[in-house]
């Protein structure tokens, strides 16, 4: 994850912000910025990046986002946010949608445990977990790896679409704690990113809805994938996931049909 903001650019990109750094832009509908008060978080939900911009280079995003117009932020600013693909020129001003509010985290000077997605699960292995997860790691594996999450968010959308009424949170909660129970098993990744995208494709194979979130929390940034039903109560979850605000939502809420 990159940290920070202003960028120490290499000097090719000093030299392209000096001779051809276009007049406007646009923030594409996959990159999600969240703001704290602090620091701004920006996700690219393409390829997985996540960029923080410091509280003066937050603060050119957001004139920026205003106008549409990158000579709103230093040269140097704007070339990086084109290079890393969080920003892309167009030929007129296209203001983007200003980010997402978060609140400040309380202060904990680095000594508080985050416990998310830690809830213990026991009972026994499923065979439909099992292949929930193996569909998952198929996805992210199944091509360039910067295009992994693409790839993943894609199929959420697609399994969402497939759903035709909300799963109650006894089902959504026992969909999550079989794959929780069976990733135990699996010999690859299943951090919360796997297991919360596991559980939804398996609900959806029953055609029951949930929605699955990825969100930030703060000091330190931190990312976090969940579910939760309909209602927006979190399935299977700790606490400390309140702490996190949500950048990207995928659910089927159209689709709930008795």
């Amino acid at each position: 994850m990159n940290a920070s903001l202003h960028p120490r650019g290499s000097s090719r990109l000093r030299r392209q912000a000096v001779t051809d750094t276009p007049r406007y832009g646009t923030a594409p509908g996959h990159v999600r910025a969240v703001a704290f008060p602090h620091v701004l978080v920006l996700i690219n939900y393409r390829t997985g990046g996540v960029q923080c911009l410091l509280p003066k280079s937050a603060a050119h995003w957001h004139e920026a986002a205003r106008s549409g117009r990158l000579t709103a932020m230093p040269r140097l600013l704007a070339v990086h946010l084109l290079h890393i693909g969080a920003l892309y020129p167009t030929p007129a001003p296209v203001p983007w949608a200003a980010p997402v509010s978060a609140p400040a985290p309380a202060a904990s000077w680095g000594g508080a445990e985050h416990t998310a997605g830690l809830v213990k699960a026991t009972g026994r292995f499923s065979t439909a977990a099992a292949t929930a997860l193996a569909a998952t790691s198929f996805i992210e594996r199944a091509g360039p790896r910067a295009r992994a999450m693409n790839r993943l968010v894609s199929a959420l959308r697609a399994s969402a679409a497939s759903t035709r009424r909300p799963a109650s949170l006894a089902e959504a909660a026992d969909a999550v704690l079989a794959v929780r129970r069976t990733a135990w098993h699996a010999p690859v990744r299943t951090a919360c990113l796997e297991e919360s995208a596991a559980a939804a494709f398996l609900l959806a194979t029953r055609r029951l809805a949930i929605d699955w979130c990825h969100g930030i929390a703060a000091d330190p940034v931190r990312l976090h994938a969940w579910v939760q039903t309909v209602d927006g109560d979190t399935v299977a979850e700790p606490p400390s996931t309140l702490a996190y605000t949500p950048a990207l939502t995928i659910g089927a809420r159209h689709q709930h049909h008795p």
